[in-house]
């Protein structure tokens, strides 16, 4: 196999958030962003659970799914950061960022979100960027930004390099990822008793499916569009 030189995800196919009001965040996002409406159907796999998609571009959604087990309570500084400069716990969404691709087109963006009766802070510059933000449903922190070309011989602070503890080596490598050689055969799944990380799942449950094949989980969860009756 060859090398691939740069091997990364080029982009976010999908954000899915939590939500217990479907309709609420699908109109919020409808029609103070504007986002449309591309998918809403039963989630494939899990029981009781709907899945709803918006388009930010062609290759990029916005998704929530809307499970019975999801809790109501929000506690700021826990479930949720409440606003971009806010405490959260760890692993948890701190806030969302959009993008727009104009100042000008931002400016329009902040003047439709106060039409609909939102405040609005910003835009604010910082430097390789200028951002708005403001609130959604559900205890949401949102952000639109705009001009994000960064520099990283500019924006990687040595101070803040040395306070997470990444040596010069291991910052080179951020930098410049390793590249990555497919091998002629596929590579197995580990070990299923080995350490790394895992899929918050019953133990019977994760280990049945990762210990299928991929030709299995390839027939498994395969779909087709909810049929209209």
């Amino acid at each position: 196999m060859s090398v691939i030189p740069v091997l990364k995800p080029n982009g976010i196919d999908h954000l899915a958030l939590s939500t217990t009001n479907m309709k609420q965040q699908l109109q919020f996002f409808n029609e103070v962003l504007g986002m449309p409406l591309r998918a809403l159907y039963w989630m494939h796999g899990v029981e009781d659970t709907y899945h709803g998609f918006l388009e930010l571009n062609s290759e990029s959604m916005l998704a929530f799914v809307c499970c019975p087990q999801n809790k109501e309570d929000i506690q700021y500084g826990v479930t949720h950061s409440g606003w971009a400069g806010s405490p959260v716990t760890r692993g948890a969404m701190q806030h969302l960022a959009f993008h727009i691709d104009t100042f000008d087109e931002l400016l329009t963006m902040r003047d439709r979100i106060r039409a609909k009766g939102i405040h609005v802070l910003g835009p604010a510059n910082h430097g390789f960027c200028h951002s708005i933000y403001f609130a959604g449903p559900e205890g949401l922190a949102l952000e639109i930004t705009t001009d994000t070309s960064i520099d990283p011989n500019a924006w990687i602070d040595p101070e803040v390099v040395a306070l997470a503890g990444i040596s010069d080596e291991e910052l080179d490598t951020l930098k410049s990822p390793n590249p990555y050689e497919r091998p002629a055969q596929p590579v197995p799944q580990p070990p299923l008793d080995s350490d790394g990380y895992r899929l918050n799942l019953p133990k019977e449950e994760y280990n049945a499916l990762m210990g299928m094949p991929d030709e299995v989980v390839i027939d498994l969860f395969e779909s087709a569009p909810p049929v209209k009756v």
